[in-house]
């Protein structure tokens, strides 16, 4: 059973930049960040291929924000780091992960099986 704890969030204002992590007991071949205004549906960030290294951003965010990971010694923890934060990035941020690999990554929520609890996003104007 793959565990993910997200942690990291907080408020910021508008121009700022905040980086969120997501503690996991054990690395899927695709993994990912994904948020969720609301009264809107979950979209995706971020999706990182641990087995290529490709990595895929949506394009609201594409320039804003990188993902990478660790996986040096025993801890496993996967990083969001955005910069020129918008007031319209205030959202819930969950970490995921997939437990059937396939390449190119799968970039819609639905075929993520593998949730966090999320952690929250508020940026101010």
């Amino acid at each position: 059973q793959v565990q993910l704890r997200e942690s990291g969030g907080g408020s910021v204002e508008a121009g700022g930049s905040l980086r969120i992590s997501c503690a996991t007991n054990e690395w899927t071949g695709c993994m990912g960040w994904f948020r969720q205004a609301p009264g809107k549906e979950r979209e995706t960030v971020a999706i990182l291929n641990l087995v290529t290294g490709g990595k895929s951003y949506a394009d609201t965010m594409k320039g804003r924000v990188t993902v990478s990971r660790d996986g040096a010694g025993t801890t496993r923890t996967l990083y969001l780091q955005m910069n020129s934060l918008k007031p319209e990035d205030t959202a819930m941020y969950y970490c995921a992960a997939r437990s059937r690999y396939d390449d190119p990554c799968q970039q819609l929520s639905s075929d993520y099986n593998y949730w966090g609890q999320g952690t929250q996003v508020t940026v101010s104007s």
